[in-house]
């Protein structure tokens, strides 16, 4: 099972995120595994990781992954349940640090959810809704922009489940709210 979920910067969505992987983790068994695409660059981001952990609590494995994820999940024991936050951080690495083209990238995401459907992991991706906005000016955020939006139709294609999460609410797009 894939889930995606997507929603504006501090909608709720990892909550959203963690509860369902939660309940796919209740029902099926196995490990929860946490993949963390942040680095702790400043310290505004060594806050948000810490307030993470702490609202996730125990019982998780959490990982941080090479950009090619697809090894992180190989590496994981079958049928346990992964969370991904974010896509949009790991976009950013791809484009910025890794210098890949877009081909590439959406390639790499494809590789991991593969992956994950082979190894019977459920995962579940976070990502932001970050074209809500007026189109930016500046062509390369324009292009990291048109880059993600293709990650998500990508993701949105394979998963099962598509929510969308506005002011701490799930909106289910597609599959059932369980």
């Amino acid at each position: 099972m894939i889930a995606f979920v997507s929603g504006g910067a501090r909608s709720g969505k990892s909550g959203v995120a963690e509860t369902l992987v939660g309940d796919w983790q209740a029902a099926r068994g196995g490990e929860r595994h946490y993949l963390a695409t942040a680095r702790a660059g400043d310290d505004e981001m060594v806050a948000r990781i810490a307030r993470h952990r702490r609202e996730r609590g125990e019982g998780w494995v959490t990982l941080e992954p090479p950009l090619a994820f697809a090894e992180a999940l190989a590496a994981l024991p079958p049928g346990g349940t992964v969370l991904l936050d974010c896509l949009t951080l790991w976009a950013s690495r791809v484009m910025f640090e890794a210098g890949l083209a877009e081909d590439e990238g959406r390639a790499m995401l494809a590789g991991g959810l593969d992956e994950a459907r082979r190894r019977g992991l459920a995962l579940v991706v976070v990502s932001n809704d970050l074209n809500e906005d007026l189109p930016p000016r500046d062509p390369l955020v324009w292009r990291y922009l048109a880059f993600l939006q293709a990650l998500h139709r990508d993701l949105a294609a394979e998963a099962d489940r598509v929510i969308e999460v506005v002011a701490g609410r799930a909106i289910d797009w597609k599959g059932e709210e369980r």
